[in-house]
């Protein structure tokens, strides 16, 4: 997402492709990602979906751009209000994760560059996922030594990373938004609860061979995505999360501890556990997750300054 006025700019950009893994009824459409390092095949994480027209927008004093229109629209409000550019990063991922869950949420992870005008600096907030802290090179090996299939690994608990967006907008948020942390999930829950169309994109993923096997499974995404008669429901179909909308509001209220510890962080660990094939999560690799803040990659083009994430991107 980009966000601009005259006095500063953010660029937020959510890490992706990656693989996704539902965990639980309990978190609802909330997902965890990371990337499995398996024998490659044709299979891909998440498939094209064709082009849509769009016009050239301009602006004078802001502007938003995200990956769906209620999520713009969130932005737009919080700058509206007053609000600083991470204050919009914050409000527009929190409708991302309720409206395109297939890729993009509170268990995934993020880069963010920060840049303050008047200051005349850059910072950036790596909030990618981290490997668990017990994991081994042979992570993605089998039992014969081998590695797994693409698909064995992708749907597994081994390919659960620690996620990192929560810490990294957190920390971004205490150092430059001027709204309460809390009033930047209100749009979320709201929609959350009140309902939101489903996306020609999300049915798209929801349909394939793979996600629908995964989503009948688990019966909060079943009846989400799903009708009676085990078809998917139609794109623009009005659907309510209320269990997301649930953890949302205690994270607006508690922090990203509330996802970090405690009840939400012992269920996450629980279901990676759980998996037929398990991944090495724990509630102490939640509970350790840091925000790395430092200084961008930067370099000179033409007469322009670039600046861009460091490594790991």
């Amino acid at each position: 997402m980009k966000v601009k006025t005259k006095t500063w700019q953010l660029q937020f950009t959510p890490s992706f492709p990656c693989f996704y893994r539902r965990l639980s009824a309990f978190i609802g459409s909330f997902l965890i990602c990371a990337t499995a390092h398996a024998q490659p095949t044709q299979e891909l994480p998440e498939p094209a979906s064709g082009l849509t027209a769009k016009q050239t927008a301009t602006a004078k004093h802001y502007m938003v751009a995200a990956a769906h229109p209620l999520a713009v629209e969130a932005g737009l409000a919080i700058l509206a209000r007053g609000g600083a550019a991470v204050d919009a990063a914050v409000a527009v991922q929190m409708v991302l994760n309720l409206v395109e869950p297939q890729s993009s949420g509170i268990g995934g992870g993020a880069f963010l560059l920060h840049f303050d005008a008047l200051k005349k600096s850059t910072l950036a907030y790596d909030g990618r996922e981290v490997a668990p802290m017990s994991v081994t090179p042979q992570l993605f090996q089998g039992d014969d030594g081998k590695p797994m299939r693409f698909a064995d690994a992708v749907l597994s608990g081994r390919a659960v990373g620690v996620p990192g967006v929560l810490r990294a907008l957190e920390a971004a948020h205490a150092a430059h938004g001027k709204l309460p942390w809390a009033a930047l999930f209100q749009t979320a829950i709201r929609l959350a609860e009140q309902g939101y169309p489903l996306s020609a994109r999300t049915m798209q993923q929801a349909s394939g061979s793979t996600s629908r096997e995964i989503l009948k499974n688990n019966p909060a995404t079943r009846d989400m995505f799903f009708n009676a008669d085990g078809n998917p429901k139609a794109v623009g179909t009005a659907v309510k999360n209320t269990a997301l909308a649930n953890v949302f509001r205690r994270i607006a209220k508690e922090g990203a501890d509330a996802f970090y510890q405690g009840d939400i962080a012992r269920n996450i660990a629980a279901a990676v556990a759980a998996h037929p094939r398990p991944g090495a999560l724990t509630e102490a690799d939640l509970k350790a997750y840091r925000t790395r803040i430092s200084a961008p990659l930067c370099g000179g083009y033409r007469q322009h300054r670039v600046c861009g994430m460091p490594m790991p991107s």
